[in-house]
């Protein structure tokens, strides 16, 4: 039975929320339809202008109820390329013809709760996007196009060890390396067109001694080390509730106890406080970032320091968290969603609106706009620096 709880897509967009390097155990199973893991559960998602759509399927037990791989593909795929108007309809009606019985009245509102939690709905992010843009006009150039960018609010286990996964490598290959994981050592779930779910493996599964060479089996090199020393770390010290526990201590603190963890640097810190921990003020800093900060912002456009240091990383995170506020880390996410090569034929949209020039008068800046693709915007001493240098490239991250 498909379930729907109200949710504009200008509050959460699933093709960018679930695709832009947050969490990698969604895949688009049809289109515009996303399936994937969350809160030991499989679940395939799907939105209209207005409303979430969501199907849960049932663990192994159930299998023959809900979770073989014909029902799946019907669930999945039988409102493929349908307009939002008859995909409601149709579900409206698919609804009313449903038995009751297909799911508990409790199980509903658990997994509704799970739904709210998990993309943080209780935070109005339209309002987020009206402070950012009226704190940053790039942010408003950039936010005209690419709404609905949520955070996700992750189990910790997963996002830490799948974040250590995520050191010199890219979105494609660290979504088939956490897939691989799972396959390895999680809890079977469910098989769908042939393909199975496994639940992401616990601390215990991971911790194990003949975990390493597992997974160095597997292909993740010298990060099977880490993942196994990080989960041995975790139990032999602090417990299992440690991770959880984080969610209740301050941002820096939470930060500096990740990166006592072996290959947790303060990047992999930073990404699993803002993505698991609810520290919105975590900004994340990479090469990338770094790149839209020089570019975007003419940060430190002088330096020309090659690697980023503990300092860097603390002085752009600075940077961010003033112009943006508390929730910095979601606003950063959004730039650097939009700065995603896979995501770069949304900047071509004829109504894309860009800031062409500034003007002040009044006491109030007044931003000129005309329709045109995205470019960076330049200002003199840009223009000055690459009249010596090569310029700032966009920067580029493999997809």
């Amino acid at each position: 039975m498909w379930r729907s709880l109200s949710c504009a897509k200008s509050e959460l967009r699933l093709d960018l929320t679930l695709a832009c390097g947050q969490s990698f155990r969604w895949r688009e199973t049809a289109e515009g339809h996303w399936t994937g893991v969350m809160a030991g559960r499989v679940w395939t998602l799907t939105q209209t202008d207005d409303t979430l759509w969501y199907h849960v399927y049932k663990d192994q037990g159930m299998q023959q109820e809900g979770c073989d791989s014909k029902r799946g593909a019907g669930v999945s795929l039988q409102m493929e390329n349908r307009s939002d108007k008859s995909f409601k309809g149709a579900l409206k009606k698919e609804e009313q013809e449903e038995p009751v019985a297909v799911t508990s009245v409790q199980d509903t509102e658990e997994e509704e709760d799970m739904l709210r939690d998990y993309f943080q709905l209780n935070v109005k992010l339209g309002d987020l996007y009206e402070e950012w843009g009226a704190a940053d006009p790039h942010f408003k150039c950039i936010a005209d196009v690419f709404t609905g960018v949520r955070m996700l609010r992750q189990d910790p286990t997963e996002c830490l060890f799948s974040f250590i996964c995520t050191s010199n490598n890219h979105i494609s290959r660290i979504q088939g390396m956490v897939e691989r994981l799972c396959q390895a050592l999680g809890a079977p779930l469910c098989q769908l067109d042939q393909t199975s779910y496994h639940n992401f493996p616990s601390l215990s599964a991971l911790a194990d001694n003949s975990v390493e060479a597992c997974l160095r089996n597997l292909g993740f090199g010298y990060r099977a080390r880490f993942l196994q020393q990080s989960a041995k770390q975790i139990l032999d010290t602090h417990g299992l509730q440690w991770l959880d526990g984080l969610r209740g201590v301050s941002y820096v603190q939470a930060r500096d106890a990740l990166r006592t963890l072996p290959g947790v640097g303060t990047k992999v810190a930073d990404c699993v406080c803002l993505m698991s921990l609810d520290k919105g003020e975590a900004v994340p800093i990479d090469t990338h970032v770094w790149q839209i900060a020089k570019r975007d912002y003419n940060y430190a456009s002088g330096n020309a320091q090659k690697s980023i240091t503990d300092k860097l990383h603390r002085d752009i995170g600075d940077f961010f968290r003033k112009l943006w506020g508390p929730y910095a880390g979601w606003a950063q996410s959004v730039l650097f969603c939009a700065d995603l090569k896979k995501f770069q034929k949304l900047k071509e949209m004829p109504d894309l609106k860009q800031p062409l020039k500034e003007e002040k008068g009044g006491g109030e800046m007044r931003v000129a706009y005309k329709k045109t693709k995205i470019k960076t915007e330049e200002n003199e001493t840009v223009k000055a620096m690459k009249s010596k240098s090569v310029g700032h490239k966009k920067a580029k991250v493999s997809d």
